[in-house]
């Protein structure tokens, strides 16, 4: 893990009370078309957790990325192996594969420039800066391709 990063950045007050507004709001079926409210079992407690997402999709798959590191959902996620994404009436439930750090840097560097309104704040590098600027960052990030059950 980088130094210069925390493992896990937690929300503010008010980002907990944004994202439960927005988690809402996404699983009614608002938001743009890549906002979902990714549900995952607890890893300890068995209840089902969500969250509000950007999915990002990249030469034909799906894939979730962590901007603020290993997030509890993460470390659901890697708990149960698979999640259901939510949007109004429809779900989609998808098993995850892990990605790689070496194949990390093009999914970041997509992952901030589509989405640098909402999650610049999370990286040390301005979105549009080159994929070789993602590469030392790779291990900070957790990402996981989705793969359609």
């Amino acid at each position: 893990m980088n130094s210069a990063l925390p493992e896990f950045r937690a929300p503010s007050g008010v980002e907990r009370v944004f994202n439960r507004v927005f988690g809402f709001l996404v699983g009614l079926g608002l938001g743009y078309s890549y906002n979902y409210l990714l549900q995952v079992r607890g890893r300890k407690s068995g209840r089902i957790y969500s969250t509000p997402i950007d999915l990002l999709e990249l030469g034909g798959k799906r894939f979730l990325v962590a901007p603020r590191g290993r997030t509890q959902w993460v470390r659901n996620v890697e708990a149960a192996g698979e999640v259901t994404l939510k949007k109004g009436r429809t779900r989609q439930k998808f098993r995850l594969r892990p990605i790689a750090d070496a194949d990390k840097p093009e999914i970041l560097k997509a992952y901030l420039d589509n989405f640098k309104r909402e999650v610049q704040r999370y990286f040390p590098v301005a979105a549009g800066s080159p994929v070789q600027a993602f590469g030392a960052l790779a291990p900070n990030y957790p990402a996981f391709e989705l793969i359609a059950e």
